[in-house]
């Protein structure tokens, strides 16, 4: 068991624990990118809990972000935690951090309407108040300059959402133009600085060199 020890604080770089984040993964193209998004926070020294949604699960599958977070991956509402509290509310009151990434206009819409459908919208709810809130879309340009999509972008600012892109470039749709995803080591940047614990001296913002 001391051995087994050596190796998990070993394969976690020596780390301290720099936050406690959830990762909230919607059901864009640029889903897979979350999975090295999810391995540099981890990296980082951050402990991650993610959520997929269904559509999420249409590009991406729970196995990667289950072996890189060594934690349980939620993928329904109903998912069990250990002991009696519900995960959504257990994960919420222990969040440090809520990231959604990507975010599509869909979960935008969501997240500004208070809907709790899904596993990731009840976490949404149920974050306390003074948690920071980061959201980085991903989608068709079209839809990102939609009157809806920027009236619930509008909303979300005013609650005091921040959003981390979307960036600019050829779209995986076949359009150029913004609607990227924001690079993932920017996201993992400011996710450190707004956990208050980056820079750390081993990279950009605490980031692990290389």
């Amino acid at each position: 068991m001391r051995a087994e020890r050596f190796r998990v604080a070993t394969r976690n770089g020596g780390m301290n624990n720099r936050g406690n984040v959830v990762l909230g993964v919607t059901g864009s193209i640029a889903a897979h990118r979350a999975v090295d998004l999810c391995s540099l926070l981890v990296k980082s020294g951050c402990q991650v809990r993610v959520v997929l949604t269904a559509d999420a699960q249409r590009f991406v599958t729970p196995v990667p972000f289950r072996t890189l977070s060594r934690n349980p991956v939620v993928t329904d509402l109903y998912d069990a935690a250990e002991g009696w509290q519900p995960t959504h509310i257990q994960w919420a009151d222990e969040a440090d951090l809520l990231l959604v990434a990507p975010a599509t206009a869909h979960t935008l819409a969501r997240l500004a309407h208070g809907l709790a459908d899904d596993a990731l919208t009840c976490v949404a709810l149920a974050l306390p108040p003074d948690k920071p809130v980061l959201v980085a879309p991903a989608m068709n340009g079209k839809m990102w300059f939609h009157p809806a999509t920027q009236a619930n972008v509008d909303l979300l600012r005013r609650r005091g959402v921040e959003f981390l892109g979307p960036d600019s470039g050829l779209l995986a749709c076949g359009y150029e133009g913004i609607g990227r995803l924001w690079p993932i080591e920017q996201i993992a940047a400011r996710v450190l600085e707004r956990l208050g614990t980056g820079p750390a001296g081993a990279g950009s913002c605490g980031l692990p060199a290389g």
